[in-house]
C-alpha cells in the first residue's frame, strides 16, 4: 500500500451521468479550505460515450460487454491519473490515495434487492498508477437501507456550510441533485436528486445537431416552451412529487423516457427549450419545499453551471434566491464532484464515516469504500 508519510494529498476521479469524460483532481487537504493542486477533464470520445450509453440503456448486454468495458475504463482512469501527476509535476509517491467513483451503469436503490453498479476496475487503477485506490462507495450505504446517493452532500457540509446564510449546493450533471446547508449547524443536511439535469438536453442536441452539448444554452434559448408537453411530464412522472430520500439515474431518465412525452409534431428547438424548463422547474420546486426555510443563495456546480439559459430560468423560477456558481465560493464548478471523491477516500483511510443518514436514510453512519492496495 502506498504510504507517503504524513501526506494529505489525495486524487479524485469522477465520471458522471453526463458521460462527457473523466474529471480528475489532485487536492491537498493539509489546509482549509483545501488547495487544488491540479484539475482537468479527459473527454471520453464519441465511441466510448456511445458504448457506455448503450450499456446503461440495455436490458440484454452480455457479461463480456460489461466486464471488458469495466477493464477498459479502469485503464482510462489510470491514464488520467498518470497524466495528471506528470502535468502537475508531482510524484505518485506523494499521493496517499485515489478516490474513484466509477461510471454508474444502473442505480436501483428501491428494488427488492437494492443495488447501484459502477464500473471502472479499481484493481487496474491501483496497479497501473502504483497508488492505493478507494472505490465502491455506494453499496455499503445501500446495504444499510440507504439510497447510496447523493454522497457529495457530506463533502458539501464539510466545505461549504456557513453560519452566515442558508445555502443550497446544486449539482447539475446528467442528473441534478441538491444539498441544503442551513446556517444553523444543529439543523440536519438535506440532499436528494431532483430529476434530469443535462442528460435529456445532451441527448436531444446530439440527435438533432450532432454536438455533445448546448453551448451556453444557446439552442435552448432559441425556442419556446411546449406547455402541454411540460405539463404532461410534470403531472405523469411520480418521481418529481415523491418525498426524499430519493435518487435516480440516466438508466431511468433517458431517451426512452423522453419519447413517451414527445408530441406528434414539434420543432426540435422548442423541445430543447421545454427540457431546459423541466430541469429548472423541478430544481426550483425542490428548493422551494426545503425546510425550515428556502435558502437565500444557491450555488451551482457541474456542467449545468455553463448553461446560461438554464441559470436564467432558475433565477426566474427562484426570484428570492441568489443564483451563483461555486466559483463564488472559490471552487471550480467543473471539479466539485471529483474533489468530493478525493475527500471521501481520505475519510475512508482515516476511518471516518462518509455518508449522512439524514440524506440517504441509511440506518446509521458508516465508513464507505473498499481499499485496493497498490502493492
Amino acid at each position: 500500500m502506498s504510504d507517503p508519510a504524513g501526506s494529505e494529498i489525495y486524487a479524485g476521479l469522477m465520471s458522471g451521468t453526463s458521460l462527457d469524460g473523466i474529471d480528475a483532481a489532485i487536492v491537498d487537504f493539509s489546509v482549509f479550505p483545501p488547495t487544488i493542486l491540479f484539475c482537468n477533464t479527459w473527454p471520453y470520445g464519441d465511441d466510448l460515450k456511445q458504448r457506455i450509453q448503450d450499456l446503461c440503456q440495455s436490458d440484454t448486454a452480455s457479461l463480456d460487454t460489461l466486464y471488458s468495458l469495466d477493464a477498459e475504463l479502469g485503464e482510462r482512469y489510470a491514464d488520467a491519473i498518470n497524466n495528471a501527476i506528470e502535468i502537475a509535476g508531482l510524484d505518485a509517491a506523494s499521493i496517499t490515495a485515489i478516490g474513484c467513483h466509477g461510471q454508474t451503469i444502473c442505480h436501483s436503490p428501491n428494488s427488492r434487492f437494492a443495488y447501484s453498479t459502477q464500473i471502472g476496475d479499481p484493481n487496474r487503477l491501483a496497479a497501473l498508477t502504483g497508488i492505493t485506490t478507494v472505490a465502491d462507495f455506494r453499496r455499503k450505504d445501500i446495504a444499510l437501507g440507504g439510497q447510496g446517493a447523493p454522497l457529495a452532500s457530506a463533502f458539501h457540509q464539510f466545505l461549504f456550510r456557513s453560519p452566515e446564510e442558508n445555502r443550497a449546493l446544486i449539482n447539475i450533471g446528467g442528473i441534478a441533485n441538491i444539498s441544503y446547508l442551513a446556517a444553523n449547524f444543529e439543523s440536519p443536511v438535506t440532499g436528494f436528486d431532483t430529476g434530469p439535469g443535462n442528460s435529456l438536453l445532451d441527448h436531444w442536441i446530439q440527435r438533432h445537431k450532432n454536438v455533445g452539448y448546448d453551448e451556453q444554452g444557446a439552442w435552448g434559448a432559441s425556442g419556446k416552451v411546449i406547455r402541454p408537453m411540460l405539463e404532461r411530464m410534470l403531472d405523469e412522472e411520480d418521481y418529481f412529487t415523491s418525498k426524499p430520500p430519493k435518487s435516480t439515474g440516466t438508466d431511468y431518465f433517458n431517451s426512452t423516457w423522453l419519447e413517451h412525452f414527445l408530441p406528434a409534431e414539434y420543432d426540435a428547438a422548442d423541445v430543447q427549450t421545454t427540457l431546459v424548463e423541466l430541469t429548472a422547474v423541478t430544481i426550483a420546486d425542490a428548493i422551494s419545499r426545503l425546510q425550515p426555510e428556502p435558502p437565500s443563495s444557491c450555488y451551482i456546480c457541474g456542467g449545468g453551471a455553463h448553461n446560461h439559459y438554464l441559470l436564467e430560468r432558475l433565477s426566474r423560477a427562484l426570484p428570492a434566491c441568489n443564483i451563483k456558481t461555486t466559483d463564488d465560493l472559490g471552487m471550480n464548478p467543473d471539479f466539485v464532484e471529483a474533489i468530493a471523491f478525493a475527500w471521501l477516500a481520505r475519510e475512508r483511510l482515516q476511518l471516518r464515516s462518509g455518508n449522512l443518514p439524514e440524506v440517504t436514510r441509511a440506518s446509521k453512519s458508516t465508513i464507505l469504500g473498499g481499499i485496493y492496495a497498490a502493492d
